[in-house]
């Protein structure tokens, strides 16, 4: 079969809501001490489209960002610059599944939203495109295989700084209460919630885009230091994230949103206790216009510093926010919930 019969694929993967539990899926504390998450995916995607082409090069476009690299078709391509997570997966594929062969492939992005969104962008990019090789190829792994690798990809082979639980919210795709033990076991809970407790939970949701967007590799790095450094307030803090995010499983499990958003809203203040930078003067300034508008409770989804702020309100309450935060210079919109993890497929020749 010719190449180009085998590299004509596209995949996607969901982006993620982190709802509790963020921070716990860090090492050293996950290692020692157990992490919980609780997530749900949404419809903004990760997109990736892998091809052949005739020119013999590398070409990596990310059209999100409107970056292109035409490279030398090579294994021993740099990975910690330019297009750093096309590049690595690629290398990885190539050396791993092509048995060293460096193909001359077209591998092209986008992201439904913008950078430094906190809603696990980059950890859904590198899954999507490891979706994508997998289907061109027809490797044999699920989505615990592909969650791994991205996570190998993002956190080991680039080093990039982060937490655990964004592959697998990308990957598995829907509604989970995902554990990270000692080990580096990875247990992924699907939640299975009665349809009317869902459409009260997601009716209830909004999302909006700060217009403020962060790296959130300073906080990461910060936290992690202070759990190397067995700081107290910062442990504390974690074991109070973890403790939440168990009781918001429960909390969702009964339908009760007042009880997940009261909840939320002590979360947050322990979310705020273990990095500084964790809440900017934007992103108080959004929360206070969105509590001043009838919202129960909120967060920033990610590691924090900026991106998306997550809230909580009754659901006829629901329009009355979504304008108080446009007004205020936010981008607010409703939020769907997703349960479909990546997926990859051929593309038709009459494309």
């Amino acid at each position: 079969m010719a190449i180009s019969d085998v590299f004509n694929v596209r995949a996607r993967a969901p982006l993620r809501l982190g709802l509790a539990g963020g921070g716990t899926d860090l090492s050293p504390y996950c290692d020692e001490f157990g992490g919980v998450v609780l997530s749900a995916t949404i419809d903004k995607f990760a997109y990736a489209h892998v091809y052949s082409n005739e020119t013999g090069a590398l070409v990596l476009r990310a059209r999100d960002i409107g970056s292109e690299e035409v490279l030398e078709s090579s294994t021993d391509l740099p990975i910690r610059e330019g297009l750093m997570l096309h590049r690595a997966v690629y290398v990885h594929m190539m050396k791993t599944y092509c048995n060293g062969v460096a193909l001359p492939l077209t591998v092209s992005t986008t992201i439904d939203v913008p950078a430094g969104s906190g809603l696990g962008a980059s950890s859904a990019l590198v899954v999507a495109l490891i979706e994508a090789f997998r289907t061109a190829l027809q490797l044999p792994l699920g989505p615990y295989d592909v969650a791994r690798l991205a996570f190998e990809i993002e956190r080991l082979h680039i080093g990039l700084a982060g937490g655990r639980q964004d592959p697998y919210a990308a990957a598995f795709g829907g509604l989970n209460f995902i554990e990270f033990l000692p080990g580096d076991r990875v247990i992924v809970n699907p939640l299975r919630i009665r349809r009317d407790y869902l459409n009260e939970f997601e009716s209830s949701l909004v999302i909006c885009f700060t217009g403020q967007s962060r790296c959130s590799d300073t906080i990461i790095k910060e936290q992690v230091s202070a759990l190397k450094g067995l700081n107290k307030k910062t442990i504390a803090s974690m074991h109070q994230l973890k403790q939440d995010a168990i009781h918001m499983k429960v909390a969702l499990l009964r339908g009760e949103v007042r009880e997940f958003a009261k909840i939320l809203a002590r979360s947050w203040v322990a979310k705020k206790e273990t990095a500084s930078g964790v809440a900017t003067e934007t992103v108080e300034r959004m929360f206070n216009v969105a509590l001043d508008a009838g919202a129960w409770a909120g967060k920033v989804s990610g590691a924090g510093g900026g991106g998306f702020l997550m809230l909580l309100t009754d659901a006829e309450n629901r329009y009355q926010l979504l304008n108080a935060l446009d007004d205020a210079g936010g981008n607010a919109s409703p939020v769907k919930l997703t349960f479909d993890g990546a997926e990859g497929w051929p593309i038709s020749r009459a494309v």
